[in-house]
């Protein structure tokens, strides 16, 4: 997992995403948590790479469940159903598997959206534009589930009201890879840029589906039971309750 920045379009594709993040935070911008992408095997296979692509997340970025979000100038919008791990403490880089586990106070439910505005396969435009993120949303934490504990969870996405995916326990992980290794590849990467994955962040884990593509007048919900849910809907223009435009 150290060697991601040995890939020449991982590195550049950072340092140009670090430099936009030191941007946003000079005019005030707040980095909550970090994202991972790219994840599930066939995409890091179309991608040539060896492990998720990492990107950031912005306080600004995010919105509430029962958000009605604007599609207004999007190119291609895309909803992510993930998982969120929540940190109590900071991970160095290089940590083992046993400093991820005890550094994971909670999981929860989230829902990322993108907009996929370039074509998918250039892995240094990708990581320079922050991977697509646009929005997050976050649900409840779970602290009796410390460590990443799964068992007993079941991931539900319904679409327009319709379900579209059911998946329980550790099978949540099969899209993404496992979750302490994530934390644990996150850590090694921003240390390798000379920064520290710290306490109080967290990570969204990457979609435990394939990109469910979503047009105005359509609804997501997802329920990450029994921990909790969380809904978004879709218009040309924002309409009521905390409207967001992209």
């Amino acid at each position: 997992m150290r060697d991601a920045l040995d890939d020449p379009r991982i590195a550049a594709g950072m340092a140009a995403q670090r430099a936009l993040r030191q941007r946003k935070v000079a005019a005030g911008e707040r980095i909550i948590g970090w994202k991972v992408g790219f994840g599930a095997p066939a995409a890091m296979r179309t991608l040539r790479i060896g492990s998720p692509l990492i990107g950031f997340l912005a306080e600004r970025a995010r919105i509430d469940s029962g958000t009605a979000v604007s599609l207004h100038g999007w190119i291609r919008p895309a909803a992510e159903a993930e998982v969120a791990v929540y940190l109590g403490s900071a991970v160095p880089g290089g940590a083992d598997r046993e400093t991820a586990h005890a550094a994971i106070t909670a999981i929860g439910p989230a829902i990322e959206l993108a907009d996929v505005d370039s074509a998918p396969d250039d892995v240094e435009r990708i990581l320079a534009g922050d991977i697509y993120q646009r929005h997050v949303m976050l649900g409840a934490r779970d602290a009796t589930r410390a460590g990443g504990r799964l068992d007993g969870l079941v991931a539900r996405v319904s679409r327009n009201g319709a379900e579209v995916a059911s998946i329980a326990g550790a099978a949540v992980q099969a899209l993404t890879g496992d979750h302490i290794d994530i934390v644990r590849h996150v850590a090694d990467v921003l240390d390798a840029l000379g920064e520290r994955l710290g306490a109080g962040q967290f990570i969204i884990t990457g979609s435990i589906t394939p990109p469910l593509w979503v047009q105005a007048g359509e609804s997501l919900r997802f329920e990450l039971a029994p921990v909790g849910s969380l809904e978004v809907s879709f218009a040309h223009e924002a309409t009521p309750r905390r409207d967001v435009t992209g």
